[in-house]
């Protein structure tokens, strides 16, 4: 009894009611569909012309598979153009309608609904070349999640003024009409309208004129001509952003979980961040080691970005723009594309037939003819917004630029030169703390803490109350030569590029390193992408035969040890760094006896494991007037 008294406003007379809903939203089809569960129908009416019935009924039967229905005019409206006006020109083209079979369409929904409860359709709209878009900005229809849609359509009385275009006022009186027709064929009738003019139409029906209200449907301005028979079209896929009133990605979320018989009523936010773990699982399996963790406290900043940005532009879910900036701005460029890329992507095959692309306000026909079209059930409207973003290169791309490609030029990239000894620098510092680590000793607490609490030792004297701090020695000697090792043992198969690169000024060093090929990861024009396995540095920079082509290393029969080896070789001081993951076992240690020297081994749980993926990426130019242009083209993880 409470929620017949609820829907009060939506009944217009005994066994009829006018349903308002927001076109291209999935809040408002999963509302409308729980109205049709909870009350008995036996006829549903839609906004659509009569002539729609078969095509856009054989689409919803192709459903999840999206389509759309096209109707175009048939001749040009002439105009009561003179020779002697100076103003428009004679004829004026009547665009083409089309109507976007979506799953979360309101009025899509109902008919699928009513198909498969064989409850009988009726199409109340007028057919008419100049058909009169009604597309506004309506509030989020999230709140259709809590409130009914009675008092959503009451509270947006105020928003929406009568239609001032009199083929707008005539189209709604014609539909009102044909609404009363109604009454005496069907015993509950539902009538679905978009919520811009359900106060009019049901102005229309409650409060008829006294006279010509039974002629409006009938008083046809144009000939039958005026208008052909719609058409029924697939979609091409790339274009389903602009079929869809949600996103593809979403909309898939719908129809997965129609076909899975799962909960789908909080999917306009659920999807949401399924759609940010989808992005972060297709950006890791791009990036592999080097990509940025994500861990869920990152995704938690990004939905509190979302929902920043969607309440500033008074919204409630955030558009594919909030989501791609909020991921753009808490992780990086890389994983704003690849959440942009998923939210586009339908996870359902397209429909088999001649394809149409979808533009705004535009349809390229499968003829290639180009005309511009206007929405039957239109949503919000949708506006143009730039955010930059490195994509990634296409194939075709790639292969002309390999072409091009000149092997007798090879350099650096300096962003990351200056990345990679500022580390190196890290790296000796912290050998050279621990060369004298194992003379450091303890004494007594007195004055000063020295270097620090001696925990072991106060616990130790602790029935006394004594306090030990420990005393470090100064470091003394100097390194000249590091070793990193990012990926041991290394597989030779894997890091086929093994060279010697010399420094370009005094500030860097000479590098010996074996990575993978860069030749098959080309990013851009003259620019590849290769991955170190392991690199040596000698600093100052001097100028030392290749390592791996130096008959004096040959004894080595790895990657990693060729490079200690040369390390050795070539340091002017008695120890070496090495920075690996596991320290350096015996087999090393009497090489670097072979060589007079010791190893310093660093371990890497001492850095950010984040900051030793990003390391491991070097970038080979194709000469030094790639420089100038290469970080338009080199995309940071």
């Amino acid at each position: 009894m409470s929620s017949m008294k609820s829907d009060a406003p939506l009944r217009l007379d005994e066994g009829i009611w006018l349903l308002p809903v927001v076109h291209g939203s999935g809040d408002s089809a999963i509302a409308v569909r729980r109205w049709l569960l909870d009350h008995p129908v036996d006829c549903v009416a839609v906004p659509l012309p009569e002539s729609f019935r078969q095509p856009v009924e054989y689409g919803v039967s192709l459903l999840p598979s999206p389509s759309i229905v096209v109707q175009r005019p048939n001749r040009w409206r002439m105009t009561d153009w003179q020779p002697t006006d100076p103003d428009d020109p004679p004829e004026e083209i009547a665009q083409s309608t089309y109507v976007a079979i979506d799953p979360c369409q309101s009025v899509i929904a109902a008919i699928r609904w009513a198909v498969g409860e064989r409850v009988p359709i009726e199409y109340l709209d007028i057919e008419s070349p100049e058909f009169v878009s009604d597309a506004s900005i309506v509030p989020d229809p999230y709140a259709l999640r809590n409130v009914s849609i009675a008092a959503f359509a009451a509270a947006l009385l105020p928003q929406f003024s009568r239609p001032s275009d009199p083929r707008v006022d005539r189209q709604l009186r014609a539909f009102a009409r044909r609404l009363k027709q109604l009454k005496s064929r069907y015993t509950n009738i539902v009538c679905l309208c978009s919520i811009q003019s359900w106060s009019w139409v049901r102005d229309w029906y409650l409060h008829p004129p006294e006279t010509g209200f039974e002629k409006i449907d009938t008083e046809e301005p144009y000939d039958s001509n005026a208008v052909s028979d719609p058409q029924w079209f697939a979609v091409d896929p790339k274009s389903l952003l602009f079929l869809f009133g949600e996103l593809p990605r979403i909309t898939g979320y719908y129809e997965e979980a129609r076909q899975s018989l799962e909960d789908d009523e909080n999917l306009s936010i659920d999807g949401v961040k399924k759609l940010l773990l989808e992005g972060r699982s297709h950006y890791y399996d791009e990036f592999q080691g080097r990509s940025r963790k994500i861990p869920p406290a990152l995704l938690r900043k990004a939905l509190h970005y979302m929902r920043n940005l969607s309440l500033i532009e008074k919204r409630m879910t955030p558009d594919l723009y909030s989501i791609a900036v909020a991921a753009k701005q808490v992780v990086g460029d890389q994983y704003a594309l690849h959440v942009v890329e998923r939210a586009n992507h339908y996870p359902f095959p397209p429909a088999s037939g001649p394809q149409v692309r979808i533009g705004l306000g535009q349809l390229r026909l499968p003829d290639g003819e180009i005309v511009q079209a206007t929405h039957r059930l239109p949503g919000p409207p949708m506006i143009w917004r730039s955010l930059e973003l490195k994509r990634r290169p296409e194939l075709r791309q790639q292969h002309l630029w390999r072409k091009q490609w000149n092997p007798m030029q090879q350099c650096s990239w300096p962003p990351e030169d200056a990345r990679i000894e500022s580390f190196r620098t890290r790296v000796v510092d912290r050998a050279r703390a621990l060369m004298g680590a194992d003379l450091a000793r303890s004494e007594k607490f007195s004055t000063s803490f020295k270097d620090g609490l001696d925990i072991r030792e106060t616990l130790r004297h602790w029935h006394n109350g004594s306090v030990y701090v420990r005393v470090l020695p100064p470091s003394v000697g100097k390194i000249d030569a590091a070793v990193m090792l990012f990926d041991s043992p290394a597989d030779p198969r894997i890091y086929p590029w093994r060279t010697t690169w010399y420094a370009e000024h005094q500030e860097e060093s000479t590098l010996g390193f074996f990575a993978t090929s860069f030749a098959d990861n080309i990013v851009g024009p003259g620019v590849c992408m290769a991955q170190y396995g392991g690199v040596l540095f000698l600093f100052p920079p001097r100028s030392i035969p290749n390592v791996w082509t130096d008959r004096r290393l040959d004894f080595c029969t790895t990657l990693e040890e060729r490079l200690v080896a040369a390390a050795c070789l070539h340091s002017h001081n008695r120890q070496v760094a090495i920075a690996s993951w596991i320290p350096p076992g015996s087999g090393w240690k009497k090489l670097a006896k072979r060589f007079s020297k010791t190893l310093i081994h660093v371990p890497w749980s001492h850095f950010s494991s984040e900051s030793i993926q990003q390391l491991r990426t070097v970038h080979v130019l194709n000469g030094r007037h790639v420089r100038s242009y290469a970080a338009d083209f080199i995309r940071r993880p």
